[in-house]
């Protein structure tokens, strides 16, 4: 199976970089971000029509997340626990069949928390704590699970261009990295550095200053995988060819193949 993520970046305004995405690629489970549209604007006849069942949780103008998947969905569920009061499409969770038991992927869209000195860097903070949360509750369950999506965190030095222009970014600061480690240290796996080492492995090429054609990037698009489906991780790929494309997402697709039988 090919589970696959991705900030589109306005899903309407790249539809047609996705449907060719998805010919080309051809993943099983597909995790959208920043759809930016209401559920009702979301392009689903052009997707179901690739196979696709379809999901969304959106919000107009920002945010939103959605869920692509070639088998049913048992259940699905959006909004992430821990705060009430928190009206933010980011958050879409869904659990699909398999020959042996169940698959469970969440959708994440990870607060910016730019400017860091703000209660947007705040939100964020608290918004990682209730993932945590939520994913020491959901490993109990001992099943394949995959966490996957933006989650606007880079995790090391590595994982961008150049680091020291980065020490005060929300994406970058220290409490940001202690806390995705916090997931890690729950027992998830970063699926990209279970099978590479290599630098410059980037999904994110800002607009400006050439980013993309200098290839000054960074990795702040991640699926993180349960002991259940970091046993069965096959390959990681990203596809950041698509970055070079007209009007492009800013953001580049990543997947995993996992080695899961469908029923």
């Amino acid at each position: 199976m090919r589970i696959a993520s991705w900030n589109v970046n306005s899903v309407r305004q790249r539809i047609e970089h996705l449907l060719s995405w998805l010919k080309e690629c051809a993943p099983d489970i597909v995790c959208l971000q920043e759809i930016k549209c209401l559920d009702e604007a979301f392009p689903r006849e052009a997707i179901e029509a690739l196979g696709y069942n379809v999901v969304t949780h959106g919000q107009k103008t920002f945010n939103g997340v959605a869920l692509l998947s070639k088998l049913p969905f048992d259940e699905t569920k959006s909004g992430l626990a821990g705060d009430d009061e928190d009206t933010h499409a980011r958050f879409l969770e869904g659990v699909v069949t398999l020959k042996t038991g169940v698959l469970r992927v969440a959708c994440l869209y990870l607060p910016n928390g730019n400017p860091p000195q703000t209660d947007k860097y705040t939100y964020k903070l608290k918004w990682m704590s209730r993932l945590l949360e939520y994913s020491a509750q959901r490993l109990k369950g001992e099943e394949p699970m995959v966490l996957a999506g933006d989650f606007n965190v880079i995790p090391t030095p590595q994982d961008v261009h150049n680091p020291e222009a980065w020490v005060n970014d929300a994406l970058f600061r220290p409490q940001t990295r202690e806390s995705f480690q916090s997931l890690l240290g729950l027992g998830l796996t970063d699926a990209l550095r279970a099978v590479t080492d290599a630098p410059a492995q980037y999904t994110f090429w800002d607009y400006q200053a050439g980013a993309w054609q200098k290839n000054h990037g960074l990795r702040i698009d991640h699926l993180l995988l349960s002991p259940q489906a970091s046993d069965v991780l096959v390959g990681v790929g990203i596809d950041s060819y698509v970055r070079g494309w007209e009007k492009p997402s800013d953001h580049v697709p990543v997947w995993a193949d996992l080695d899961l039988e469908t029923a």
